[in-house]
């Protein structure tokens, strides 16, 4: 059965402090006109020891931003450049969110709060520092089935209504507006070193690869990998070992994230900061997300050679702590750690007994082969043949009955079709908050992926951490 997040009790820990000088500005959140709880994930606030706040306590710290006791006296904006869409822009950092809390769960992991439409910082350039409440109902969802089907990702946390008008170009105008709160394991991103590496910063660098070592621990690199001992190389393994999988995620999911860049990579691996995000409503490599990404940069086929070259805009950025060849050789493994995590979540998903990389991945590929010669989306293939179950012809019909079933996997479905959140579900949704302030729909849509969760089981556990971190 599935897991639930356990309870712990409140431990803050701000161990950001000491680093804060020169990783990030200190903020204050905006004053807004209203603040309406929409969603409270007491889910994961059990897992922090925050689910007895009750709610004028909970808007007090995640819709006005009081700090937390004994944690992060102000909030502080992370400083970072990155690529987007592959060009370099270093007039970037947090411009619409902060981190406003660092704490620690059960299992001792440091994990952060942070904020997205929380105000306007230094590094907002010409944005209004909002979040539309729309985008915080799409992360809602985003988040939730991510986690269901099996991603280390982000949890939303809160949703608070904010009472404001926004404009956009791409939504109706004016909007509504809200603020977000994330559960996330690190906000240090591969843009937070390329910023060092801009401003020539060695000390600096050391000091954030010690913090990400102490604080975010990971397996060590082969035992023949050059440079293995030398800080900056263990780190650059680590966080290979966890953007591969991260990308066979998405893949399993038919997640396209849309905004691949670098500064949208965290060096834990966890997916998070979600925008243009789609499903995939078929089976197509060139499906993009975000209207904006004109050449298919970031499309669904496209992402694990994405999240790749990222992991090699880190070890550019490592190249002031290290030589080039052992980093080289971190990079190189990011093909067959891809390949092994997209065999384990796919058979994991489909509620199959793995046989081994190589006939898993060949598994993969006759079902791939299957979706697209019939327009078949992910969520429609693993609801219609888990477990083995189904009447599936030639290749894979073949594959799959050499296949043994998971416990209770091939058991038919109770649910008369798989839950999804493919465009036109998530506009319905939105249509009856939009239209009628009904949120109904949202909240038994969340019931309907939780229970999806509980059917698919315990997760594949994350790569490239240390088991419980």
């Amino acid at each position: 059965m599935f897991v639930e997040p356990q309870a712990a009790a409140y431990r803050p820990d701000p161990q950001i402090l000491p680093l804060a000088g020169w990783l990030a500005s200190g903020v204050a959140a905006a004053d807004f006109p209203a603040t309406t709880l929409r969603f409270r994930n007491d889910r994961w606030a059990r897992a922090v020891g925050l689910d007895g706040l009750d709610e004028a306590a909970w808007v007090r710290h995640f819709g006005r931003f009081e700090p937390l006791p004994d944690n992060l006296p102000q909030p502080l904006a992370l400083r970072y450049h990155g690529h987007q869409f592959q060009v370099y822009n270093p007039e970037i950092g947090d411009g619409r969110g902060f981190l406003f809390a660092q704490l620690r769960d059960g299992a001792g992991r440091l994990l952060d709060l942070g904020t997205k439409g929380s105000g306007q910082t230094p590094y907002s350039r010409f944005g209004d520092g909002r979040l539309t409440l729309k985008g915080a109902v799409r992360e809602i969802l985003a988040t939730e089935l991510l986690e269901a089907l099996g991603a280390n990702t982000s949890k939303t946390f809160s949703v608070i209504e904010t009472g404001e008008r926004l404009y956009r170009d791409d939504e109706p105008s004016p909007t509504r507006s809200a603020v977000l709160v994330r559960l996330s394991h690190s906000h240090v991103r591969i843009g937070t070193f390329q910023r060092l590496l801009a401003l020539e910063e060695p000390g600096q660098m050391a000091a954030l690869v010690d913090y990400c070592l102490r604080e975010f621990p990971g397996p060590p690199p082969p035992p023949d990998a050059p440079g293995r001992d030398e800080p900056a190389v263990v780190l650059l393994h680590q966080v290979v070992e966890r953007l591969a999988d991260m990308a066979a995620s998405y893949m399993v999911a038919g997640f396209v994230h849309g905004v691949l860049n670098t500064d949208n990579m965290n060096i834990t691996g966890e997916s998070f900061d979600y925008g243009p995000w789609r499903w995939l409503p078929r089976f197509d490599p060139l499906f993009t997300a975000a209207y904006f990404d004109h050449a298919g940069l970031y499309a669904y086929g496209r992402q694990p050679s994405a999240i790749h070259w990222n992991c090699g805009q880190l070890a550019v950025a490592l190249r002031l702590l290290a030589d080039a060849p052992p980093l080289i050789a971190a990079l190189d493994r990011f093909g067959p750690l891809f390949n092994a995590a997209l065999a384990r979540r796919f058979c994991w998903r489909l509620g199959v007994v793995a046989q081994g990389t190589e006939a898993d991945l060949a598994l993969v590929a006759a079902a791939e082969r299957h979706m697209a010669e019939h327009a078949l989306a992910p969520d429609a293939f693993h609801w219609r043949h888990r477990g083995g179950r189904g009447e599936a012809q030639g290749e894979l019909g073949e594959r799959l009955a050499s296949y043994a079933a998971v416990p209770g996997a091939a058991e038919a479905p109770t649910e008369a079709a798989p839950v999804t959140n493919h465009i036109d579900e998530v506009e319905r949704i939105w249509s009856a908050i939009a239209e009628h302030d009904d949120w109904s729909a949202l909240s038994d849509h969340v019931a309907a992926i939780r229970r999806l969760g509980a059917i698919l089981g315990p997760p594949p556990v994350a790569a490239g951490h240390l088991p419980g971190r």
